[in-house]
């Protein structure tokens, strides 16, 4: 396995929980892409780039205490949790630049997303400055990534966990990462977490559709529609499973939504806390588990 590979995961953002056992990602590799996002593909660019800037600006702030303090994600510290951010910032970088020339890659094909990151995170004892440093320095490095690609760039196919699928999904799912884990971070800490509309709801599809996306790729064939409408901010939109997933804004207005708050909501699609009572029709559960069956078998 490379060394892109091994430090990339998506282990602290789907079960809260340590795992020993050997979790292999199963990546769906060339043809149709598993997972498609309707709307502006280049708008990711902008809140993706804002939320990494914005964390690593937050941090420079933190105290001693405040890098060893735990985080929400079981048994890291704020020090790994950002650790491992450094490692994701430069695989998206890798894939991202390899999907543009037209050559994505196939890294994760072999992975272990719950055992890997947790020995790269554990063998890296760096002290916090120098590890402030390297992350400061990748967010820049991905930023200026991100902000030089051309509208064509934004459609061509690149690497995640769950195989390819466009430059845009992947920077849907960089966004999704990185956020879930600032509030991992912060607020154990006790402080205020930034509420960005354009954050929330582009987060919230991608984590709605990435949960069935990795049910297909771990072979459950069943099909259907997760409709979802939440508030604060206002998001509507349809998750449609089949052979592949594709979330389409907008859902109708006489079927049965998955409704709540939207960043209560979103944390719950993240595996850090239940979903609210009532909040998913009992028929549409089920779309709801791919993340966490990924962890957890």
């Amino acid at each position: 396995m490379t060394d892109l590979a091994r430090s990339f995961s998506i282990r602290s953002s789907g079960a809260a929980v340590v795992q020993t056992a050997f979790m292999q990602l199963n990546p769906r590799y060339g043809g149709d892409p598993l997972l498609v996002l309707d709307g502006d593909p280049s708008a990711i660019c902008a809140p993706t780039v804002r939320q990494r800037r914005r964390f690593a600006a937050v941090a420079a702030t933190f105290s001693t205490e405040d890098w060893l303090a735990p985080s929400r994600c079981a048994g890291w510290s704020n020090r790994d949790v950002i650790v491992h951010l450094d490692g994701t910032n430069r695989f998206w970088g890798a894939s991202i630049s390899a999907g543009v020339r037209g050559e994505p890659t196939c890294f994760l094909s072999t992975f272990d997303p719950v055992a890997t990151p947790a020995a790269m995170v554990g063998g890296d004892r760096a002290p916090a400055e120098e590890v402030l440093a390297r992350f400061s320095a990748s967010v820049e490095e991905l930023a200026s990534l991100l902000e030089s690609l051309s509208a064509a760039d934004w459609t061509k196919t690149a690497e995640a966990p769950g195989g390819h699928i466009s430059v845009s999904a992947v920077a849907h799912h960089a966004l999704w990462d990185s956020w879930v884990h600032e509030r991992d971070v912060l607020v154990p800490l006790g402080r205020s977490t930034t509420h960005d509309a354009v954050e929330i709801a582009a987060c919230l599809r991608y984590a709605a559709g990435l949960s069935p996306a990795l049910g297909l790729t771990q072979n459950d064939q069943r099909t259907g529609a997760l409709p979802v409408r939440v508030t604060n901010p206002d998001v509507e939109f349809t998750v449609e499973v089949s052979d592949a997933v594709r979330v389409v804004i907008g859902c109708a207005d006489a079927v049965e939504c998955v409704s709540g708050d939207a960043v209560e909501l979103l944390e719950a699609f993240s595996v850090r806390v239940p979903f609210p009572d009532g909040s998913i029709p009992s028929d549409l559960v089920w779309l709801t588990s791919g993340l966490v069956k990924q962890f957890d078998g």
